[in-house]
C-alpha cells in the first residue's frame, strides 16, 4: 500500500529475479553481499546440473576470453557445485551459479525470456 497519492517508476538496466546465489563463495560485493558481473556470459539450463562433464567447453572458453559466467539451472549441486566454488576461489574463473526462477512451465516461460 502507498504512502503517497504519487505514482513513481524506476527504470533500471539489467535484471533481477526472486532467487539468490547458490553459495556465498559467488559474491563479488561483499559490503551489499551481492554478486556482481559485467557483461557474463550467461548459460541456461533448464534441469539440474550435478555434474560438469558436459560443460568443461563452456567453462573454458569462459576462461579464455576471461568474461564471467553465469549459470542459471534448476539447481547446481554436488561436484559441479563444489567444482565451480573451488575455480572461482583459485580466481581462474568469475562465475555464479543460481537457481532459475518460477515453477513448473513458467520456470520453462521465465527462461526462454532471460535467454531473449
Amino acid at each position: 500500500e502507498a504512502k503517497t497519492a504519487e505514482t513513481e517508476l524506476e527504470v533500471v538496466e539489467g535484471m533481477q529475479f526472486d532467487r539468490g546465489y547458490l553459495s556465498p563463495y559467488f559474491i563479488t560485493n561483499q559490503d551489499k553481499m551481492r554478486v556482481e558481473l559485467e557483461e557474463p556470459y550467461v548459460l541456461i539450463h533448464e534441469k539440474k546440473l550435478s555434474n560438469l562433464q558436459a560443460m568443461l567447453p563452456v567453462l573454458e572458453a569462459a576462461v579464455q576470453s576471461s568474461k564471467p559466467l553465469l549459470i542459471i539451472a534448476e539447481d547446481v549441486e554436488g561436484e559441479a557445485l563444489a567444482t565451480l566454488v573451488v575455480n572461482k576461489l583459485r580466481g581462474g574463473l568469475k562465475v555464479a551459479a543460481v537457481k532459475a526462477p518460477g515453477f513448473g512451465d513458467r520456470r520453462k516461460a521465465m527462461l526462454e525470456d532471460i535467454a531473449i
